[in-house]
Order: C-alpha cells, then sequence, then structure tokens
C-alpha cells in the first residue's frame, strides 16, 4: 500500500462519518450550482426521459444525483470496517436467497446494476454475507484512486477484472462457479453495443453480459443497492434472469441486452434522484450504426 493511500486512510478517520456526509452533500451543492455542462446534460436527460415531470421536479432529481454520488464516494472508505457484527446498521439484504441458489448451480454468476445508489456498499455486503464477487470495470483514469479502490475491495476478498481484452480471463472465471458484477447502464459505442429502448429512447447498451451468459449459460441476476430515507441501504438481489438462446444469435442478444435494460430502468424510475443522470448515457445515435454497416 503506498503512502498516498496509507494517509488517505488515515485521513478518513479522523472525522466523524455525519460530518463526511455533511461536507460530501454541501460540495455537490457546490458543484449544482457552479458546473453547468453536467448540470445540463442531466436535465436534458431527464426532460426526455420523464417528460410528465415539471422543471422543478426534475432540477430536484438532478440536486439529488449529485448528493447521491457524492455520498458514494465519501462513503467508499467505510467498507473497510464492515464486518458481519456491524453490517446491519449500514445495510439489509433482501433476495440472497436467489444469489446462493445461483452460485450453487456452479455455472458461474452474472450480477448486473448500474450507476445506483451505492453500489459498493452492495458488493461489500455480498461478500460478507456470502461468496464475495469479482468486480469488472475498466481502469480508472488516476493510479491512485485505483489503487485505493482495489485495496478498499480486496480487503473483503472482492476481486477486480478490468474491461480491456479479458474475455478468456472472464470465461475462465465463470467456469470455476464464480461471481461477476457488472455495471451495465453506461452509453456504448455503436461498434461495441446493441441499440435497446431505454426510457422511450433509442439507447446503445453493451451486449458482453449477453454473449457470456449465452455462451457459458451463467445464471444471471439483477442487484441494486438503494439509499433509504433513514441513511442506511437496501441491496435487493432479483431472481434469475432467463437467458434468451433460441440460436439465432444477433435476436437472442438483442432480447437479452433489452431484458436486462428493462430492469435498470423500472428500478431507476422509482427512485430517479439515485442514478447518474450526469452521463451521456444516450450519446451514441443509430445513425452511427448505419455508416459502421455501410
Amino acid at each position: 500500500m503506498s503512502f498516498p493511500v496509507k494517509f488517505a486512510i488515515m485521513l478518513d478517520r479522523m472525522f466523524p462519518l455525519f460530518i463526511k456526509r455533511f461536507a460530501a452533500v454541501s460540495m455537490s451543492r457546490a458543484a449544482y450550482y457552479l458546473f453547468h455542462k453536467h448540470k445540463l446534460i442531466a436535465l436534458y436527460n431527464l426532460t426526455r426521459s420523464f417528460p410528465e415531470k415539471s422543471l422543478t421536479e426534475n432540477l430536484q432529481i438532478v440536486k439529488d444525483t449529485y448528493a447521491s454520488f457524492a455520498l458514494t464516494f465519501i462513503e467508499f472508505l467505510q467498507i473497510l470496517y464492515l464486518n458481519r457484527d456491524n453490517l446491519h446498521r449500514w445495510v439489509s439484504v433482501k433476495g440472497l436467497e436467489h444469489y446462493e441458489k445461483a452460485c450453487n448451480e456452479g455455472k458461474g454468476v452474472l450480477l448486473f446494476t448500474a450507476h445506483f445508489g451505492n453500489w459498493e456498499i452492495g458488493n461489500a455486503a455480498l461478500a460478507i454475507l456470502s461468496k464475495p464477487p469479482i468486480f469488472m470495470a475498466r481502469r480508472l483514469d488516476s493510479p491512485f484512486l485505483e489503487e485505493i479502490t482495489t485495496c478498499v475491495r480486496s480487503r473483503l476478498g472482492i476481486g477486480n477484472i478490468h474491461k480491456k481484452n479479458v474475455m478468456t480471463s472472464i470465461l475462465s472465471q465463470l467456469k470455476k462457479g464464480e461471481v461477476l458484477k457488472l455495471l451495465i447502464d453506461q452509453n456504448a459505442a455503436a461498434r461495441e453495443g446493441v441499440f435497446i429502448n431505454f426510457f422511450g429512447r433509442p439507447a446503445c447498451a453493451t451486449t458482453g453480459i449477453a454473449l457470456m451468459a449465452m455462451h457459458t449459460g451463467a445464471a444471471v441476476l439483477p442487484v441494486f443497492t438503494t439509499r433509504m430515507p433513514d441513511g442506511r441501504y437496501l441491496t435487493e438481489i432479483g431472481p434469475k434472469v432467463e437467458t434468451v438462446n433460441t440460436g439465432n444469435r444477433d435476436h437472442d442478444v438483442l432480447q437479452n441486452t433489452q431484458n436486462y435494460n428493462t430492469i435498470i430502468e423500472n428500478h431507476v424510475r422509482k427512485y430517479p434522484g439515485q442514478w447518474l443522470w450526469l452521463h451521456q448515457r444516450w450519446k451514441t445515435k443509430l445513425v452511427q450504426t448505419r455508416r459502421i454497416k455501410s
């Protein structure tokens, strides 16, 4: 562990949680008022996704989104101190039986979620109560953040796999019966995804999880960790999503990917302030696919 990481952990210990949460929300409010680019992206996304909501309602969701992301960031190091004895103070888990049943099938498990609520606390809850997942994500641009996230996750046995050029490694892990967790809600490049319906608009979504499920027979389950009004979290693991595998590869990939994203949309609709609306989710356009084909 490098000195900067040790120093960051030491600094985090100096402040009570309520002060860190207050500071996070305060900084999120400052970012909302000072930096307009992502606020406008979020407002545009919300206006298109919730045309029935007023401007005031959508602006409040933007504020909530800033605060939610700030809290997820500031609470991350608390994972270092979680264990079976104090986990209940942070999170309750619903649907653990679905997770353990899928693990016992022996073909590996693919968990999908979104940049929603506090997905890191959800990882920790699974690791403490059952089988630690392997978290699949891109390598962070900051070496410091990459090191500290790897360090915190590994304390609970949560593994890391980076997205780039890892298909062979992923398939090997699934054959061993391991659990992979993926965030699948962000925009995909036209060459890397398919267009599905997301909040009533075409959105290019990654096909990786559908392809892996079809190839390996791994169980696919949704999981979301939602921030509740009292500041605690609820991690909900849904039942197994049946994999469509008719033999028509293109159709099956599209249908499976649509099924996963519909589940994400339905959950985001319940708690819109906890999803990352600041991201350009609909950036890739259908015309880009047509250009590639031509």
